[in-house]
């Protein structure tokens, strides 16, 4: 008697397909499971054996084979367990086998039968659209495995309902999407003091993804505006909070199934590993910078991160993507990120005030900047300085605009770059433009060209930088309605981007 069903096995976000085979043949009484299975897929047999005798099902004096295939294909996790109890209630003609080698499905067993939920219930959902079977999962993980839209999702309590569900006793309705969610920002610009120049870059930054880099001194907001930067953002659009979602599904974030159309903020500690930011551990788990895809990663005190984990931001930064190889694993994950890095001038923080600042100024700022090395700096698009705010100005009522209005100005742009690259794979912002691209809907007019060959060569900027000026450039042309990029577009981007130039 053999009878067969499928389930998934993770590479980075995409779910790969595994057939489970089950064959009860005569022979010495045993329960083996073979196909490069971990701790967690052997261990399935005893699980599945309690869970049938909760159910009073007996399990025959026979030999009892689960081939996991493709068999060199590593095998990790406890969700193995349902579709390693399903192709053996099919093998003992308990389950119709022709509906069970129709389906997917992913899921833990507990010892009474009870379904538990487990993580990557969302890319197993593509997976079986692909293949258009059904997805059986814990009733914990249909919402959320629904907003693949393409395949019916059975997800039930335990396992006697899905006893009761294939062989016609008791249907179980398909599941439904989990409820979109959101979050009121009550963080605003309108509360920050000041600091009209680091708004109008971080504004500039949200409205083409742009790097940005602010320096100051303690006290002087830099957190303040970064943890305001996502109230600027638009909005995930329907494909960009798919990517999102199944990234978080991975890391087991996502929430009773909502998926949600806010843009993610990562804000690691600068303790973090390098495992933690860019990813890895046991089955190489995305880390901070994939968490962060679509949305924002804030790392404050920047020079005090690890040289190896800012050394390994510089290549993501540049692709969009990260590939952690270890010696069990090479996955690859997205990592479209806007970077924004906040650091003091110095260890003391005081290197502009003579009354405050320390006895090796100014040699101790050199020295502490110097931590972030040439090439890294070099993909920061914009780099700010943001000076100290007097006390007395805290005193003053709030003024200049706020998150609403700033935001309104940001999503224009961003339908404005939406139109322009729709027909551009993987092309979605400015800052994704490159080569002739990025020439054709970049280049600034006559004097723009002036004054930025006058600028590369003064400045001495780099290829990268060049055209990193251009993407600024590009846009701030966006936030002004401009079709042309003109001068006084590339003035800004050139401000921006030398603004910092004395401590880079």
């Amino acid at each position: 008697m053999v009878a067969q069903t499928y389930t998934v096995a993770f590479e980075g976000i995409d779910a790969r397909m595994v057939e489970v085979q089950c064959a009860v043949t005569p022979g010495m009484p045993a329960f083996s499971v073979v196909g490069l299975p971990d701790k967690a897929v052997s261990e399935a047999r005893d699980r599945l054996r309690a869970a049938l005798s909760a159910m009073s099902i007996a399990l025959p004096n026979r030999r009892i084979t689960i081939n996991l295939s493709p068999a060199d294909l590593p095998k990790e996790g406890s969700h193995f367990d349902l579709p390693i109890a399903l192709a053996l209630l099919a093998a003992l003609d308990i389950l119709p086998r022709e509906e069970i080698e129709n389906t997917v499905s992913l899921g833990e067993l507990s010892l009474d039968g009870t379904l538990v939920p487990v993580i990557g219930a969302l890319p197993a959902a593509m997976a079986a659209a692909e293949e258009e079977r059904t997805l059986v999962c814990p009733r914990a993980c249909g919402p959320e495995a629904a907003w693949a839209g393409e395949t019916p999702v059975i997800a039930a309590e335990n396992l006697g309902a899905l006893v009761a569900h294939f062989t016609g006793q008791k249907a179980i309705a398909a599941s439904a999407p989990g409820e979109v969610t959101g979050t009121a920002y009550t963080r605003d610009f309108r509360e920050v003091k000041g600091q009209e120049r680091a708004k109008r870059a971080l504004e500039i930054a949200a409205a083409g993804r742009h790097h940005v880099l602010l320096v100051g001194p303690p006290g002087s907001g830099k957190s303040m505006l970064a943890a305001r930067l996502p109230g600027i953002l638009p909005a995930l659009s329907p494909a960009e909070a798919l990517e999102t979602s199944m990234i978080h599904s991975l890391a087991g974030l996502l929430r009773e199934g909502g998926i949600s159309r806010e843009r993610p903020f990562c804000e690691p500690h600068h303790t973090a590993s390098m495992a933690a930011i860019v990813g890895g551990g046991k089955g190489a788990k995305p880390g901070q910078i994939s968490l962060a895809h679509n949305g924002v990663l804030f790392l404050d005190e920047f020079p005090e991160f690890s040289r190896q984990v800012l050394e390994t931001l510089r290549q993501p930064i540049e692709t969009g993507h990260v590939v952690v190889a270890r010696a069990n694993a090479h996955v690859r994950y997205p990592c479209r990120f806007l970077l924004v890095a906040a650091a003091n001038p110095c260890r003391c923080g005081h290197m502009s005030d003579p009354a405050r600042a320390c006895a090796r100024v100014p040699l101790c700022g050199a020295e502490y900047m110097g931590r972030i090395s040439g090439p890294l700096m070099d993909r920061f698009d914009l780099r700010i300085e943001v000076p100290p705010v007097s006390y007395r100005d805290l005193d003053l009522p709030d003024a200049g605009e706020g998150s609403a209005e700033v935001a309104a100005r940001v999503a224009a742009a961003r339908q404005v770059q939406a139109a322009r690259f729709a027909e551009a794979e993987g092309v979605r912002v400015n800052a994704d433009a490159e080569g002739a691209l990025l020439e054709a809907v970049a280049t600034p007019d006559s004097a723009g060209k002036e004054m930025l060959a006058k600028a590369a060569e003064r400045f001495g900027l780099t290829a990268r930088g060049y055209h990193r000026v251009l993407r600024v450039a590009r846009t701030i042309a966006d936030l002004d309605g401009s079709a042309a990029v003109g001068r006084i577009h590339v003035a800004e981007a050139l401000s921006f981007r030398l603004s910092a130039s004395e401590t880079a």
